[in-house]
């Protein structure tokens, strides 16, 4: 789990250091094939949920206005909560997962 957790996090600031900017949200049609191909086993379709959710996490932690030591902690525990929200999503009750 906690490797896990470090692959993502390196992906992420490698994602963010090379673009300078997150990827765009998923449309609800996209989100949605992405869940169905989570549960079919498709790990690329839990990274792509990841990547493209990253600028929520960062949009909540902005608002705490801490000094960058402490924005890094946020962003790993962000992190971690993206990535239980994604593996325990209902894609049957219909909200998109930001909500």
């Amino acid at each position: 789990m906690f490797l896990q957790f470090f692959q993502q996090l390196f992906c992420f600031f490698l994602h963010v250091g090379e673009t300078g900017s997150f990827r765009k949200p998923l449309r609800r049609e996209e989100e949605q094939a992405c869940f169905e191909a989570l549960a079919a086993g498709d790990r690329s379709a839990r990274e792509k949920l990841i990547l493209h959710n990253m600028r929520l996490v960062a949009h909540v932690i902005k608002k705490y206005g801490m000094p960058q030591p402490e924005q890094e902690e946020l962003i790993s525990i962000g992190i971690v909560g993206l990535i239980k929200a994604i593996l325990s999503y209902d894609s049957e009750k219909s909200i998109r997962l930001a909500t």
